[in-house]
């Protein structure tokens, strides 16, 4: 599987396709507003901040799977993040990441990688590398600004030219 394969639906209604961001690292977080978790949105946007310039991409994609806490439509999730959390990095339309309505990007995770690298909650990251790979995930706890996520976008940018 590669990642740049893939297109969503964007937040805003049109098309996000993932090729648009060919040879950048991306990562993608299954996103939720009214998690313990949601807070993970400010750090979210300080990686885009941060990094976008070097190359990093960062998607999120609400979800309602888990605990049905994304319970609004698209308007109301990009108001919610615009309001509390400023959010500037692309987000998909909502979309469920498990089971028989998961988007077929996550089919594709849990056909190639199983069931231990699929979400069990919000905020679950995965980190793709420039050439679509996946390189690495970590679970909601593991906060965006971890020093082994920090560490693995920074390992990725570091042969990315702009």
């Amino acid at each position: 599987m590669n990642v740049f394969e893939y297109v969503f639906k964007s937040i805003d209604g049109g098309s996000l396709a993932l090729s648009t961001y060919h040879r950048q690292p991306i990562l993608i977080v299954n996103t939720a507003s009214e998690c313990g978790f949601t807070s993970q949105y400010q750090e979210l946007q300080g990686l885009w901040m941060d990094y976008n310039q070097s190359g990093l991409v960062v998607v999120g994609i609400p979800c309602n799977d888990f605990g049905q806490q994304e319970p609004g439509d698209e308007a109301a999730i990009a108001g919610f993040c615009e309001t509390n959390f400023h959010i500037t990095f692309p987000m998909t339309a909502k979309y469920s990441v498990m089971g028989l309505d998961a988007h077929p990007l996550y089919n594709a995770i849990n056909e190639e990688f199983g069931h231990d690298a699929m979400p069990r909650w919000n905020f679950h990251k995965y980190l793709f590398g420039r050439d679509g790979q996946l390189l690495e995930f970590w679970p909601s706890k593991v906060a965006p600004d971890d020093s082994d996520i920090i560490h693995a976008i920074e390992c990725n940018l570091q042969s990315w030219v702009l």
